[in-house]
């Protein structure tokens, strides 16, 4: 696997590039969010959530799949959002929560029978930018971590054979989003209690 060190405060083009150019092959990355560090991949490419789902044990049919999106605008083309569930997101976002939302059509057939889709914009430049450059979502799911944080160097050796590049940007604090169903936006309800506080 290969590892490139990159901090949200100073952001490498060329490491994006290649970051993105992972997942365009279909490729899954390791990248820090806000909260934990996640394993990715194109949210529109249904071979590599299959494979992604499978590392992790997870069923698509069963389980909420998340995606990682720049921006509320990214955000809106994979979820119906009325007015209500917009204003909780426009005061919560970016920000450690995962928003679970009523599905759109355009997200890939893996999501078919599914009538909600997580949503993320982690307050994390690095993260917001693979979407932004991939020119839509990342598939994404967190990797469980001890309370005090982890060392990426630990996921390099840990998921060798899985992942393709994991972006090193320093080590993660340990604490997962903060998932809120907003499914009926006039009645949210916290489903994990996480990092960030509701507003």
């Amino acid at each position: 696997m290969k590892t490139l060190r990159m901090y949200p405060t100073s952001l490498n083009d060329r490491y994006l590039d290649e970051a993105v150019e992972t997942l365009t092959r279909g490729g899954i990355i390791i990248y820090p969010t806000d909260t934990l560090y996640a394993l990715g991949c194109d949210a529109l490419n249904n071979g590599a959530i299959e494979r992604l789902c499978k590392v992790k044990g997870m069923n698509p049919q069963k389980q909420t799949l998340s995606i990682v999106c720049d921006g509320l605008s990214m955000a809106s083309e994979y979820a119906r959002i009325d007015n209500e569930a917009f204003r909780i997101l426009r005061t919560n976002l970016p920000g450690p929560f995962t928003f679970i939302l009523p599905a759109a059509t355009t997200l890939p057939k893996v999501f078919k029978g599914r009538r909600t889709v997580g949503i993320r914009v982690p307050d994390n430049a690095i993260s917001r930018a693979i979407a932004e450059r991939l020119g839509h979502p990342v598939l994404s799911t967190s990797i469980p971590q001890d309370d005090d944080g982890i060392d990426p160097a630990v996921l390099a050796m840990a998921y060798d054979d899985t992942a393709a590049l994991l972006i090193d940007g320093g080590e993660g604090d340990g604490i997962p989003s903060t998932v809120v169903d907003i499914t009926d936006s006039r009645n949210p309800e916290i489903i994990r209690e996480g990092k960030g506080e509701l507003m």
